[in-house]
């Protein structure tokens, strides 16, 4: 069964270390707080993605029908490592106490958890080896939606927005930076463009934007809000790369999880003997799947400006 990092965390009772580190991972991104993941066994995990629907037809009496069968297609997944030692000198914890190292363990997991949630979007395999392909590297086909042909980019359409949405079996999530989420509110107080924009809470209290029922999930990460998905992308129509995306998302057992091989390991290694520090290592093997061809969808070449309907 798959359940969301924090869910996790709650069920660790009787590590409080661990379950408080947990807990600062999945609350340092929006992914990491909705993306459920599935525990498995091993470094891998092979699935089939479903690829065609079997056909169906109407037939006559004494007629027979042409038998036809769906297609699957074979998929393996491989887990990789995302971690970091994090080093708080002795003297340190003599000025200001035992708890200047739990501060500092607390950037260090959010650090990781930026760097995540960028790998999650922008993550490639044949840039690195060790990381996992993100969105934007898997999706292809009638999930690339381009928001135009102009060089340079075309400003965001709401028309175009909705193709995305459309594009993604029960989409529950859109994925998007700071920036384009400004625009798209912008253009729900604009009467000559529209856009139904509401507002709700996450798990811990914190406003939350949604755009027709769909929850936006911000994407900005690595302490600058424009390193995710700024408006440096390279546009359909070629001309300057000045482009940022969108994502729909279904976030769900069969569509779009994360799988990893038990929760985050926090192990405290103590003082080193090579220099008079307190070390804590922080490691977790994970990955991402895909398990549906219309679990996600990516529009892009969208400039920056104001949206049109």
């Amino acid at each position: 069964m798959a359940v969301t990092l924090l869910e996790a965390a709650k069920q660790m009772t009787g590590d409080v270390i661990r379950q408080s580190v947990i807990e600062v991972f999945a609350r340092s991104t929006d992914l990491l707080r909705v993306m459920l993941y599935t525990d498995i066994q091993g470094g891998a995990y092979k699935y089939s993605q479903e690829q065609a629907l079997p056909g169906i037809a109407f037939r006559g009496i004494n007629e027979s029908y042409t038998e036809s069968a769906g297609v699957l297609n074979p998929a393996v997944e491989q887990l990789v490592i995302l971690g970091g030692d994090l080093d708080v000198d002795k003297a340190l914890i003599k000025f200001h106490g035992e708890g200047i190292r739990a501060t500092h363990e607390a950037m260090k997991i959010k650090a990781i958890a930026h760097e995540f949630s960028h790998r999650f979007i922008k993550g490639d395999s044949q840039t690195d080896p060790k990381e996992f392909d993100g969105l934007q590297k898997r999706l292809v086909g009638n999930q690339l939606i381009a928001a135009g042909s102009t060089s340079g980019g075309d400003v965001l359409s709401l028309q175009k927005l909705d193709e995305l949405i459309d594009a993604v079996d029960e989409p529950n999530y859109l994925l998007m930076s700071k920036a384009m989420r400004r625009i798209l509110t912008t253009a729900a107080r604009n009467q000559s463009v529209g856009g139904h924009v509401s507002y709700q809470k996450d798990e811990f209290g914190r406003q939350v934007t949604v755009y027709n029922d769909l929850p936006i999930l911000i994407a900005d990460g690595n302490g600058d809000v424009n390193s995710t998905l700024g408006f440096n992308e390279a546009n359909p129509g070629g001309g300057s790369s000045v482009g940022t995306s969108i994502y729909c998302m279904s976030i769900q057992e069969g569509m779009l999880s994360g799988i990893q091989n038990g929760v985050m390991d926090v192990t405290d290694l103590g003082e080193q003997d090579a220099k008079p520090v307190f070390r804590t290592r922080v490691e977790w093997y994970n990955s991402m799947l895909l398990e549906h061809p219309r679990a996600a969808a990516r529009l892009y070449g969208i400039k920056t400006g104001a949206a049109v309907a």
